[in-house]
């Protein structure tokens, strides 16, 4: 049984993607569930972050964003039985592979896939649920009525956070790099208040959201990156398509909530005075928090489960793409890892089981039970689903702006 690991020598090597043969999974452990991977996101390495946490290893394996079936169960094992449809990501500490054809894992990390949902669609569509949700959710008080910026709208974050967020009743604005990317944010429905071409730079950020909200500024604003100096300035390979932290600072609103994915943002006493006139905060984006500490377990579950409902529910419809067999996943690897500043744009609705988010490829598995299967399946996985109200425990009532956006100069 082979499976997928990388390799790094030294930090500033690039990392290296082999298959390894493995040794039968010995017998289940009392909490642990065995599972038959049926599909497997490829998500980008963070290799900074595994070595921050003292994780590195000399083969450390690849692929967490998983759906199968349940093999077998621990003697403690309470929520799963074999032959359950599950979905999870593995802990980054993991021994196993996600691109493998069995893996083990705690039954923490795991919820039962509704059954209408595809075994792609749940693999693809789990890490950018829990991404959507920590950021809307967790970091920023979305409500029906919150003015909301969501940068990068056609990226697989984006359009799962703008459904979200729509869902939620916010007013939405977001923005596009290209005229595919904006055609596909015109098509969403229900539709987006704005959407801000910033093809030609992002000049017009600030002023379209100061605009459409009528110059009171964005309740919310989740970021894809942000530029932290000038054009000269930024290092090689920083897009200059991404918004100036100024321009964040103008077009938040009093009281407002800036969710970010700049791991080094840096704020100088200029802008944080900015922040402290608009009694507006600063939150930082980090989704593997959920797999850092067990502190919030039941919260990560709740959130896995409401992600699997509402992608049942037709809510979620991510942008999807076909999958890969597993002796194509090596190369496949290696591009996803090297092309993520700017994940490729497309609109292609495939198979019913042969579909992927656009972040990542799919591994799919065609052995069932024993017996091989082709995934020949047909259908539109874009397609509308009848929508049901999913009860969720994150509503907050309605919060007005209290006053108009204080402007924030550059320094």
């Amino acid at each position: 049984m082979k499976g997928l690991y990388f390799q790094q020598n030294s930090p500033n090597e690039d990392i290296t993607f082999v298959f390894q043969e493995r040794e039968n999974l010995p017998v289940t452990e009392e909490n642990y569930v065995k599972l038959q991977v049926k599909a497997c996101a490829l998500s980008r390495i963070n290799t900074k972050l595994l070595a921050e946490m003292k994780m590195e290893k000399e083969f450390f394996p690849v692929g967490r964003e998983i759906a199968g079936i349940v093999l077998d169960v621990g003697s403690k094992v309470s929520f799963f039985r074999p032959d359950d449809e599950v979905v999870g990501i593995l802990p980054l500490d993991s021994e196993d592979p996600g691109l493998c054809e069995a893996v083990r894992v705690h039954e923490h990390y795991l919820v039962h896939k509704p059954e209408k949902v595809s075994w792609t669609e749940a693999a693809g569509t789990v890490r950018d649920g829990v991404r959507a949700y920590t950021a809307l959710h967790y970091l920023s008080p979305l409500s029906a009525g919150k003015a909301v910026l969501i940068m990068d709208g056609a990226s697989t974050l984006g359009t799962i956070a703008i459904q979200l967020a729509l869902h939620r009743g916010a007013k939405v604005i977001s923005t596009a790099s290209s005229l595919e990317d904006k055609q596909h944010l015109e098509r969403l429905r229900p539709p987006l208040a704005r959407v801000v071409d910033v093809s030609h730079g992002s000049a017009r950020v600030a002023e379209s959201c100061l605009e459409e909200t009528g110059g009171l500024g964005v309740d919310i604003v989740l970021d894809a990156g942000v530029r932290l100096y000038r054009e000269e300035d930024e290092p090689p390979g920083k897009s200059q398509l991404l918004p100036h932290k100024h321009d964040i600072l103008t077009l938040l609103g009093v009281g407002g909530r800036w969710v970010t994915t700049e791991e080094n943002l840096q704020l100088d006493p200029p802008d944080c005075h900015c922040l402290f006139l608009k009694g507006a905060t600063v939150a930082f984006l980090n989704d593997d928090v959920w797999n850092l500490s067990n502190v919030q377990q039941g919260k990560y579950l709740c959130i896995l489960k409401d992600v699997m409902e509402k992608l049942s529910a037709g809510v979620f419809r991510p942008r999807l793409e076909e999958p890969i067999p597993l002796h194509e996943a090596k190369v496949s690897m290696e591009v996803v890892q090297k092309n993520q500043g700017r994940k490729s744009m497309f609109s292609c609705w495939l198979r019913q089981d042969a579909v992927v988010s656009d972040t990542s490829k799919v591994f799919q598995n065609s052995r069932t039970n024993g017996h091989d299967q082709s995934t020949s399946i047909t259908g539109s996985t874009g397609g509308e689903h009848q929508a049901r109200p999913v009860s969720s425990p994150w509503r907050r009532p309605r919060q007005p702006n209290w006053s108009r956006a204080v402007p924030c100069t550059r320094s």
